[in-house]
């Protein structure tokens, strides 16, 4: 059987050594005891010897060493240092999660010694020798109880700790793949109706194909660098660039490919969280206006309100065929429905009139409230 010295050996052995030095100076102060031989150094030795094996034999390495310390206590030895062992075997049982054997071993250990005082010495040794023997049995378990609680309690919270860093972890990885989503679903979309928009206009209209290419050219770049400033989250220590929010409404407005027209009433300052959902609710409205109603008039409403922002986005419907109607479906509803109830918002998405609205309510946070 191969031995980790640095986990078992060792201590065993400074048990072993502080067994022998401290009973032959106990012995000086009961000189009616057995003095100590060659046997008494080797059941001295051989409790100790015990605990090499408590890890991988518990409950056989702590009966062993209480046999040895039995042995050692009836055949009249100086008491005292020899009763270091059974402590720690007891100990370590109780922290071990043995906790039944633990009991069950102290019972015995502590009906041993009973009798021994009763019978050990030829005379009865009284009742506060039962007291004391009860007393230092029942010390060492409650103190490897508490122990063994606390380091549960420990373990327990470090177990919490862990998965609440394991929940975070996958809600930034959430929130970064929603972010990804959303750049790269408005900006190639742009890209896609741009694209097809310069190539039905280059022999006709080369000074719209010329407008269209350089909302590519634009788009592009945006999308390069939103990518880079979410991507940068995941290295330690890359600069965080500002994220999305409402102060960049007028730009994307402007390469978005409708006709767009903002309204704000009461503006003013709003949490990133709220910024950043309220942005890409309007980006993606954008998105799916210049997908499937070209052509067609969209506003752009924001109404800062004392407890929530009120986002509202329609248009007047298309006046030319979608380029990208053959399309289907993709997550942009949805996304959006997720950004505002992750607030604690709601959001309608829908046919209006001869267009599309998407309304959404955010409720702001108390201190921006």
């Amino acid at each position: 059987m191969r031995v980790k010295s640095g986990h078992d050996l060792v201590p065993a052995a400074a048990v072993a050594v502080a067994q022998v030095v401290l009973s032959m100076a106990a012995q000086y102060g009961q000189a009616h005891r057995r003095p100590l031989d060659a046997l008494a150094f080797t059941l001295l030795m051989a409790g100790p010897a015990a605990l090499v094996f408590r890890r991988r034999h518990p409950v056989v390495s702590s009966a062993a060493a209480l046999l040895v310390t039995y042995a050692y206590t009836w055949l009249d030895y100086p008491l005292g240092p020899v009763y270091l062992a059974p402590v720690i075997v007891l100990s370590t049982l109780v922290m071990g999660g043995r906790r039944r054997a633990a009991w069950i071993l102290a019972a015995v250990t502590w009906a041993v010694f009973i009798a021994y005082g009763a019978v050990g010495d030829g005379k009865p040794a009284g009742i506060f020798h039962d007291l004391a023997i009860t007393a230092f049995i029942l010390l060492v378990m409650v103190v490897a109880e508490l122990a063994s609680i606390v380091r549960e309690r420990r373990a327990q919270q470090q177990r919490a700790a862990e998965e609440e860093m394991r929940r975070q972890a996958s809600e930034e990885r959430l929130t970064m793949a929603r972010e990804l989503h959303d750049v790269l679903a408005h900006n190639i979309s742009l890209i896609h109706v741009q694209a097809s928009t310069a190539l039905h206009l280059i022999d006709d209209q080369p000074e719209q194909a010329r407008t269209a290419l350089a909302t590519i050219k634009a788009a592009s770049k945006d999308v390069l660098g939103e990518m880079r400033s979410v991507l940068n989250v995941l290295r330690d220590g890359a600069p965080r660039s500002p994220t999305a929010g409402l102060d960049r409404l007028d730009e994307l407005a402007e390469r978005c490919g409708v006709d767009v027209t903002l309204e704000r009433l009461d503006p003013r300052p709003l949490s990133p969280q709220v910024e950043r959902a309220a942005y890409r609710i309007v980006q993606e409205s954008l998105t799916n206006a210049a997908r499937h109603a070209p052509g067609a008039k969209v506003r752009v409403r924001l109404v800062y309100g004392p407890r929530e922002l009120a986002v509202q986005v329609t248009d007047t419907g298309p006046t030319t065929p979608p380029v990208l109607a053959g399309q289907g479906g993709g997550n942009g509803i949805p996304g959006m429905r997720e950004r505002a109830s992750a607030l604690g918002g709601t959001l309608f998405a829908g046919p209006s009139g001869g267009g599309f609205e998407v309304s959404a309510r955010l409720p702001l946070p108390q201190e921006t409230a």
